[in-house]
């Protein structure tokens, strides 16, 4: 174990005299919240086409809207987790997740795709307030086993929300009327988000008084700006911005050197960095699980807004119809999700490796049939192979959040899963705008959609070959160093600050 982890695992003076009778309830406030903004991440995937005729879109307008919600929900993310630990993660949750109702309501009601843009923005800087309060929340509620099967539940919420976007977003556009159907994909949050709201302000835990801490404003600047440069690029990649802002990826680099940098000298001089230096060097399997999240959701977020492309444009399909050609995919994940939930504390890392194994498979196979088989027949002859990619994916998202959070203590809990997530959105960022560049871009050289859906998949095969290799090498330093320590030996006691 650690120094860090040893250190942690010690005795807390603001323990909780017992658990929260609430924490049950509590945790499922928590999980519809997130479930939620995770899945407006996907959901507007079948939507996009719609929403561009609606308004008369240009595709790089639209394409901010998915692109835009992913860019601001990272940058959001580190600064939200740390500020939840610093202030109380109850009042962070209820501040996030009101902006979050008000956003999607505001969201809906955009007359232009420019304030659609605009409030979309402001919606993924909420979601990433309040995202990372989720995991700390868990963190604080439950120990031992019980924390266990929490994180085993809120991880399959992670899954499960992101593969039923499309399905979610093609069924409500098939109920809506109209030409604008597609606002209610943004109005269906009010009403949860409102429940959530009332039943959070009774059931969560408040913060103790006196936990209020530093935050590191130099740290956010840094932070902010390097992420921001280096997916500005990306995220304009469609109208030539991979050309025009080159230059802001090492600028985008030195901005995250300085960053780690002055990260190190706030910790050396005993205050309270933005990202704990010592939560990567010193709470074993966090820097792989973080990296390998990020380079997984390349692939993955990539993958459903190519699907979603071809399936509309190329073979006329309907949003509904679009949605529901993803089912098996999604449905293999969602029972995988639950089914990992129990695995992984046998498993261990081994889980993930065959899950990316899985989801390789599936999607070869998926890549191939979609280039080789006719187009009126293909979307029948994919079924196995995403059934086999979507089991894949439930074996990799779930096991890999529980396995890369459960030895951070509780007093990093906030950061810890704030930068998890910051590394889920950037790899869902990169992915949104470089897979449908490539297909477009292939889809205008060689001959045809089918050509140019199969380069689009290889390319998120690749991203998931390179999680497989970062997944193996983890595994293979668990059998060297022995299984990781249980969430309470490693964490402590939950506190009760919030």
């Amino acid at each position: 174990m650690s120094p860090l982890s040893h250190t942690s695992a010690q005795p807390d003076a603001r323990q909780a005299p017992g658990p929260d009778p609430n924490r049950w309830h509590a945790l499922w406030v928590t999980l519809v919240a997130g479930f939620m903004i995770l899945l407006d991440v996907t959901i507007v995937s079948v939507a996009l086409p719609s929403m561009q005729r609606d308004l008369s879109a240009k595709p790089s307008s639209v394409q901010w809207v998915v692109s835009g919600y992913a860019l601001t929900f990272a940058l959001a993310l580190v600064v939200a987790g740390r500020l939840g630990d610093a202030v109380g993660r109850r009042r962070i949750f209820l501040v996030a997740l009101s902006a979050f109702v008000v956003c999607s309501a505001a969201v809906g009601a955009a007359p232009t795709i420019g304030l659609v843009v605009v409030a979309r923005l402001a919606q993924g800087v909420s979601a990433g307030f309040l995202a990372p309060q989720n995991s700390a929340l868990i963190q604080q509620l439950f120990t031992g086993s019980e924390r266990a099967r929490a994180f085993g539940l809120f991880s399959a919420t992670v899954g499960i929300s992101s593969a039923v976007g499309p399905i979610t977003g093609g069924l409500i556009l098939a109920l809506a009327t109209g030409t604008d159907g597609w606002r209610w994909i943004f109005y269906v949050n009010v009403p949860i988000g409102a429940a959530a709201l009332l039943l959070g302000r009774r059931l969560l835990p408040k913060s103790a008084p006196g936990e209020r801490g530093h935050l590191d404003l130099v740290g956010v600047g840094l932070l902010g700006a390097g992420v921001l440069a280096l997916m500005l690029p990306l995220v304009e990649a469609d109208s030539g911005g991979l050309l025009r802002m080159w230059w802001l990826f090492p600028v985008g680099a030195l901005l995250l050197y300085g960053f780690a940098r002055w990260e190190r000298r706030v910790s050396a001089r005993g205050l309270e960095p933005l990202l704990e230096p010592q939560l990567v060097r010193g709470v074993r399997g966090y820097a792989a699980g973080a990296a390998l999240a990020t380079v997984y959701f390349v692939g993955f977020s990539g993958i459903w807004l190519v699907f979603a492309l071809y399936f509309q444009d190329a073979l006329g399909y309907s949003p509904l119809e679009s949605g529901l050609a993803v089912t098996p995919f999604a449905f293999g994940s969602a029972a995988a999700a639950v089914v990992a939930s129990r695995l992984v504390e046998r498993l261990g890392r081994l889980l993930t490796v065959l899950g990316l194994v899985a989801v390789a498979a599936g999607l070869t196979a998926t890549a191939l049939l979609l280039w080789l088989v006719p187009a009126g027949t293909a979307i029948w002859a994919v079924v196995p192979a995403l059934l086999v990619s979507g089991i894949g994916s439930g074996f990799v998202i779930s096991p890999n959040v529980t396995m890369t959070l459960r030895e951070v203590p509780v007093r990093m809990a906030g950061v810890a899963g704030g930068a998890l997530q910051t590394g889920q959105r950037l790899g869902g960022a990169i992915g949104t705008a470089v897979l449908p560049g490539l297909y477009y871009l292939a889809k205008g050289e060689h001959d045809g959609p089918s050509a140019a859906v199969a380069l689009s998949v290889g390319a998120g095969i690749l991203a998931v070959l390179v999680a497989l290799v970062l997944a193996v090498t983890d595994w293979h330093a668990d059998r060297r160093d022995g299984p990781r320590g249980t969430p309470q030996s490693s964490s402590g006691e939950a506190p009760s600050d919030g």
